[in-house]
């Protein structure tokens, strides 16, 4: 990929293109589709509305399950915005791919390895964020890095460099190699005619599907993480 081919500079300040846009899509395709779906909003749900109730109730029942009471009621907004973010990230590049000059403009944002290194880095400083609020700075330290034995302290250091690597490289991981072995799939439909292209049309569909399930789960595994963090950066240890 030509990375040097898709940077601008707006303002003296150089954007690359093929890392904001695709970012940029699916959060229009987010902020449009809820929109959409939470119009005409009634006490009597029905059609549109109970969908988007389904996914309220799906995402509250997440932070439940890892920090039950009113203190988790507060994250109700951030891990629904956050699961229809990654969602739909997830599977914009199952739908369509744009290539130009070899640069990929309109992909999965969550193929590429900063889109999620920029995720997982928000989470993480929004949990710090939140135990400094909560306790004190001095609190948050004692709760963060001296729980339950002060000798722990290096590994507490470097558990939180472990949880934003892993969290950040499993959600890249995923979806950058389901599209890989997606593009693999299409070469080879054309590498020998008809001979190749009945084999990959088939190959194509069911990984089409596996992928749609992957990037389903990956997008609960990475808010149900997030949950996680904030739950041990807000509760005692």
């Amino acid at each position: 990929m030509n990375e040097g081919a898709s940077v601008q500079e707006f303002f003296g300040i150089p954007f690359n293109i093929s890392n904001d846009l695709p970012g940029l899509v699916a959060a229009m395709i987010v902020f449009f589709t809820m929109l959409w779906l939470s119009r005409r909003i009634q006490l009597k749900p029905s059609g549109r509305q109970n969908f988007i109730e389904w996914i309220i109730d799906f995402t509250n029942g997440i932070i439940k399950s890892t920090m039950p009471g009113k203190e988790g009621s507060k994250f109700g907004l951030l891990i629904f915005t956050l699961f229809s973010f990654i969602f739909v990230s997830n599977q914009l590049g199952l739908m369509f791919q744009v290539d130009v000059n070899d640069v990929g403009y309109i992909q999965s944002p969550t193929a590429n390895a900063m889109t999620t290194m920029t995720l997982a880095f928000i989470v993480l400083l929004t949990a710090h964020f939140l135990g400094v609020k909560k306790f004190g700075f001095k609190g948050y330290f004692k709760n963060t890095y001296l729980s339950p034995l002060p000798f722990l302290l290096p590994l507490s250091v470097l558990e939180e460099f472990t949880n934003f690597l892993t969290l950040a490289l499993r959600l890249y991981g995923n979806i950058y190699s389901g599209e890989v072995l997606l593009k693999l799939i299409y070469q080879f439909g054309k590498s020998f005619g008809i001979a190749s292209f009945i084999p990959a049309v088939p190959l194509e569909i069911i990984w089409q599907g596996f992928s749609v399930f992957i990037g389903s789960i990956q997008a609960y595994v990475f808010v149900t993480l997030t949950m996680v963090y904030i739950s041990q950066k807000v509760e005692k240890e």
